[in-house]
């Protein structure tokens, strides 16, 4: 295994290895501790099934399915399909307007996710130049530079994170087919509260855990200052000097760190210009301290 990091300060390229192969100890130590170390991992040129992507990513934690089910690959609930594709008769067969807008995933559950995994199998490409990057802001670095009086304000404080309130934003789009959520889906992912900074499980450094797209209210404050103050958050990461895009390419499995970034997708692609990913969604349900030692 060779890894690569990017020039950006977030990312690094991980060659040498096929993912398609079970994936060792030693392996998952190293994949692990470059995956919090540089945020993002590509490892280039890979081709899996939906099988061999859900073992790759069941090697560092229990799988999601999401909640929503809409899309996913066949005996696979845990694999979702992300395209804008349609079948021969005219049906979507992927959500197509998946993490379109800046958030971290699973934040809106008690239990967090310690990573995303994507696998691209078409990318949308325009004049030879691929379309639909995945953006990334380093929620570490945001942190980090966050005034000192933001940071003792907000130090032990908690913000409610909802998970209508991306599902509604995303459904108010043209062309969304998103649905209203039922009542039985609303009670499984009812609004729940995060720590604003929480200690990284691998890093042992602090993270600014809160984000646009689910962050609704900080506890314990009146509304005009939490809405001032999430909107400074909000804001302060957005910075250019937090961020690292990627472009992808066919074969690009691309592994996120869900703790340690927000994450974004393009959509600057028409319904004619196709994408069909595979993803898988890591919970944070194992030790990682003890398996990066």
């Amino acid at each position: 295994m060779h890894i690569t990091p990017n020039n950006a300060g977030l990312g690094a390229r991980v060659t040498s290895i096929d993912l398609a192969q079970p994936l060792d100890d030693a392996a998952r130590r190293e994949v692990l501790r470059a995956l919090c170390e540089f945020g993002v991992l590509c490892f280039p040129d890979q081709d899996l099934d939906a099988a061999q992507l859900s073992a790759f990513g069941s090697r560092f934690g229990e799988l999601e399915v999401n909640v929503a089910n809409m899309f996913h690959a066949p005996d696979h609930p845990e694999v979702m399909l992300l395209s804008n594709m349609k079948d021969d008769a005219g049906k979507p067969v992927g959500l197509h307007d998946a993490g379109q807008g800046w958030h971290t995933d699973m934040s809106y559950s008690h239990d967090i996710a310690l990573a995303n995994v994507l696998h691209a199998k078409r990318v949308p490409r325009r004049d030879g130049r691929a379309l639909g990057a995945t953006q990334f802001r380093n929620q570490h670095a945001a942190y980090e530079a966050l005034p000192a009086e933001v940071r003792d304000r907000l130090e032990g404080r908690s913000a409610i994170h909802d998970f209508e309130k991306f599902w509604d934003m995303m459904r108010a789009r043209p062309g969304s087919i998103r649905q209203a959520l039922t009542p039985e889906q609303r009670a499984k992912k009812p609004p729940v509260s995060q720590p604003i900074f929480r200690t990284h499980p691998v890093t042992g450094r602090r993270v600014l855990y809160c984000n646009p797209g689910y962050a609704t209210v900080i506890e314990g404050l009146d509304k005009a200052e939490s809405d001032a103050l999430l909107d400074f958050l909000f804001r302060h990461q957005s910075e250019a000097r937090f961020l690292y895009s990627h472009e992808w390419r066919e074969g690009d499995v691309l592994m996120w760190d869900n703790i340690g970034t927000t994450h974004n997708a393009v959509a600057d692609y028409g319904p004619d210009e196709h994408r069909y990913i595979l993803r898988v969604q890591v919970m944070a349900s194992l030790d990682y301290a003890a398996i990066a030692a």
